[in-house]
Order: structure tokens, then sequence, then C-alpha cells
């Protein structure tokens, strides 16, 4: 989506001793400079840390990019609120530099969207873009600095669920079952199917 956009790519690595992700994201293709943010603060992604780093960096840049994860949609929120512009949601086409599709209604609908703001800050639906390769580019890394800990939400801990699935926000194929699954336990039938097929498991609202 960003090389589609045009110009100069930044990336932003913010975590803890993430300079192996640094230097991984400096050969992605298309990549010019990686920025690295490496601090305690931003260890667990919390959001009232990270969002105001990117905030800040992003005023240098017209489009703030985040795919369309469980993070993303956590960060970018926050990012357009404290640089005062409409956030753009999981865009799917990107029709020029400030012209971009995205679905609504559940998908039902594509609207065309355009922004005026001086800092486009946009979600993008990762199925919605070819994968950029992993090699042959050769960013500049540079070391930035942020704002402090927050202190407004601090990390407990995590539990992360083992699945052989992909993401449900990034599946190439979905088994969705519905009303007529019956319950829940009649869901163990999708899983066998979308385990040999290597796709992720969906519902419609019905079913949820």
């Amino acid at each position: 989506a960003a090389q589609k956009i045009g110009g100069d790519i930044a990336v932003l690595v913010a975590g803890q001793n993430v300079g192996g992700v640094a230097e991984a994201a400096a050969k992605i293709a298309g990549v010019s400079k990686v920025l690295v943010a490496d601090n305690a603060a931003y260890a667990h992604q919390l959001p009232e840390n990270v969002a105001p780093l990117i905030a800040e960096l992003g005023k240098g840049y017209s489009h703030v990019l985040a795919a369309a994860t469980t993070n993303g949609k956590n960060f970018l929120p926050r990012v357009a609120a404290l640089l005062d512009v409409d956030q753009i949601s999981e865009i799917i086409e990107v029709v020029s530099a400030d012209t971009f599709k995205r679905p609504i209604y559940a998908g039902n609908a594509i609207a065309t969207v355009q922004s005026s703001a001086a800092v486009k800050v946009i979600t993008v639906r990762g199925t919605g873009f070819d994968a950029v390769a992993a090699e042959g580019g050769s960013a500049a890394v540079e070391a930035v600095s942020g704002p402090a800990d927050a202190g407004k939400s601090a990390f407990v801990g995590e539990e992360l669920a083992k699945s052989d699935r992909p993401e449900l926000t990034a599946a190439k194929i979905v088994v969705s079952g519905g009303r007529g699954m019956g319950n829940g336990d009649n869901f163990k039938i999708l899983y066998s199917l979308a385990d040999k097929l290597g796709a992720a498991v969906g519902a419609s609202r019905a079913a949820v």
C-alpha cells in the first residue's frame, strides 16, 4: 500500500531489544529508512505509550499506515486523535495519494474516500495488497526517541493461544459457519475442514 501511494517509505520499529527486527526491516524491498525506538516503555506495545510516539514522528510525514490488525486498530485511532485528523480504516486499494477504497456495510459495498488531511492516518487490510519481498533492500537505520512511559496502563501478563491456522484478518481462505451450525460444539466440523485447507475459521453474526 505504501509503495502504491509513492514517495520514500520509512518503517517504525518500536519495542525493547529490537535491533534484529530493525535489521530485518531494513532489508525489505522499497524501504528507504528504518526508525528504531528501543525503549522499555514500548516493550509490550501498550497503545498509551506507542501512539504518542507514532503521532510525534508522524508529523514529519504525509501518510501514517499500519496493518488493520489488533495492534493497528488499537494504535491509529489514538494517533489520529492526537494529530486531530480523521482516520481512514481498512483500505483495500490506493487510487491516488489522497483517495482510497474501503469496504463498508460488512463488505457488501465499496466506498471511495478522499482525505484532505495534512497527515493521512490509514489502516490497511493486508489481504488487499501483495506482500513485498523480504530481501533486496538496504535501508538506513536511525535511532529515535519518543515520549516516556505515560503511566496510564501497565502490562500484567499474556496467554498465547497456539494455532496453526492463519489469522482471520490475513487469511486467503476462510471457512465460515452460520446459524445452521446449531451450536458452538458443531464448529468442530469446520475446524477440521479449515485445518485441511490451511484456512481461518469465521462466523456470521447470527452464529456469534
